[in-house]
């Protein structure tokens, strides 16, 4: 009898010894003689626990982990293979059933239903497990119903801005074009953030078929992933999704059987954050320097090659399918108030479980970093967290009770984001942070509006000054201080993309909630 045997495929798996640890179980069942079939998963994202291998048995996957490769012998001598019911089931790296991992269990998986669960280039897995049910039904309803749906179900972008999806849909919709373009914002440089490369990585087909969908909803014929450079492991499996995609006919011309056309590209980004903003993106992929676009005209409008386009984030798109699978009430019945839905929250930094957490909005700070984060990895107490990427303002422990919901962090003065989550504990200096925000803006500005290009390098200078003259209490921090606080508000209010005017979130922040750092 055949065992089949789950290792993760994903990058952060790989880079603690998933392809090893594959080898290893291979090498040891041949030398017993057992039969195995190797799977190569996506990671469930316990990313504290990988290598997490997982035993198929009749009662559900058991999971082992962190496992490496000195830990293959005696995983094998406690007959592991088994299940439960052997040794294997005290074994020291003995998770129980997957599924019933607190940690796993609790959460409301939707978007990334599948990931961790299929191998992410098998499209008879990903069918067999309600795959292109979403696009099925799309097939059967017109633009107007596919936009209605998606605008009933209160999806917003899932990339930071939080526009809702269905009005940018409904816009490219109705200008009149000869060509019109579906763009994936795959360019994830967000500190902390890594959902976009697990929904790549582990479950390629669900993008696909997302984006396929806003294809058919709007009439565009083409669309192109932007992929951040940084992901080499995510080009390959895109690209060899793709590829099966159109072979079985969910992609290229008369996708399965119908009147719709849709044909998908893999671009490498220029490695550059600020391509990470919309229209810089459109500039970089029609082969320009990526610069940021003065707007109107929206994108949705003129955007890549002057037509209409609709650029959305991965975990946008790749929610679309579940949305037409199972309709827009079933979403809408997750989350609170505006903040419809799922997010898929990602906990880093300083901080004893990071990983991959989806549930919907109105989740507090505290409960995610203490009840899933496990508090912080030092032990020593969590004195601050950045929600939403390098951009993101810092929180003290008297904003953990804040929902995750974008207008209640509006509210604080926050943004949500992308849904990174970095956790510091007490020994962190929050000048130094504040410091680091100017000096990932004064490199990642792509130059064209003063504030950001000039502000950013001041920033830096006057935060030396700060940090040279703390506890010294002389006249000059006094000064400086109210400067820093006359150059955020000048960048703030001046420049032209969200990297300049959100780069006082941190900066500002940090003075306010930590004032006695400088």
């Amino acid at each position: 009898m055949t065992t089949k045997i789950y290792i993760p495929r994903d990058s952060s798996a790989l880079s603690m010894g998933a392809d090893k640890v594959a080898v290893a179980i291979a090498q040891e069942a041949k030398k017993r003689g057992k039969e195995v079939e190797i799977i190569r998963n996506g990671s469930r994202g316990l990313y504290w626990l990988e290598t997490m291998v997982e035993v198929s048995t009749d009662k559900g996957r058991v999971a082992y982990g962190p496992v490496k490769v000195k830990d293959v012998s005696a995983l094998f001598d406690a007959d592991f293979l088994s299940g439960l019911s052997s040794n294997a089931g005290a074994h020291a790296l003995s998770l129980g059933y997957t599924e019933e991992i607190d940690w796993l269990k609790k959460q409301q998986r939707l978007t990334f239903a599948r990931v961790g669960i299929t191998d992410p280039v098998s499209l008879e897995d990903y069918i067999a497990h309600d795959g292109y049910k979403g696009l099925k039904n799309a097939l059967a309803l017109s633009g107007d119903d596919i936009v209605r749906t998606v605008t009933d179900s209160g999806l917003r972008g899932r990339g930071g801005a939080a526009f809702p999806t269905g009005i940018k849909w409904k816009t490219v919709l109705a200008c009149e074009a000869e060509q019109k373009y579906i763009v994936c914002n795959a360019d994830e440089g967000d500190s902390g953030t890594f959902s976009d490369r697990m929904i790549m990585e582990n479950d390629p087909f669900v993008l696909i078929e997302g984006m396929t969908i806003a294809g058919i909803a709007v009439g565009a014929t083409c669309g192109y992933i932007y992929l951040r450079s940084e992901y080499p492991h995510a080009l390959h499996v895109l690209n060899e999704a793709i590829e099966k995609a159109e072979q079985a006919g969910y992609l290229g011309e008369k996708i399965r059987g119908s009147g719709h056309t849709f044909q998908l590209e893999v671009r490498r980004a220029a490695g550059a954050y600020v391509c990470g903003e919309e229209t810089s993106l459109l500039e970089s992929l029609e082969g320009k320097r990526g610069m940021v676009r003065f707007k109107p005209p929206l994108p949705a409008i003129e955007g890549l090659f002057g037509k209409p386009t609709v650029v959305n984030n991965v975990i946008s798109l790749a929610t679309v399918p579940i949305i037409l699978d199972k309709g827009a009430q079933y979403y809408a019945d997750y989350g609170m108030g505006r903040s419809r839905g799922t997010l898929p929250i990602q906990l880093a930094g300083n901080i004893k479980h990071g990983g991959l957490v989806e549930l919907a909005f109105g989740i507090t700070l505290r409960e995610l970093l203490y009840e899933y984060g496990g508090g912080s990895a030092t032990g020593k107490p969590i004195r601050a967290v950045q929600v939403g990427g390098p951009l993101g303002a810092f929180l003290p422990e008297s904003q953990f009770d804040t929902p995750l919901d974008y207008e209640a962090f509006t509210s604080i003065w926050a943004v949500l984001g992308h849904g990174g989550v970095v956790a510091f504990d007490d020994t962190v200096d929050m000048a130094k942070m504040a410091r680091y925000a100017f000096e990932f803006c004064a490199i990642e500005s792509c130059g064209k509006c003063t504030p950001c290009r000039i502000g950013s390098i001041r920033g830096v200078e006057v935060m030396d000054k700060i940090i040279a003259d703390k506890n010294k209490q002389t006249p000059n921090t006094v000064k400086n201080i109210k400067l820093l606080r006359d150059l955020s508000d000048t960048m703030l209010n001046g420049s032209l993309c969200a990297l300049g005017g959100m780069t006082p979130y941190p900066v500002l922040s940090a003075m306010n909630h930590f004032p006695e750092d400088f």
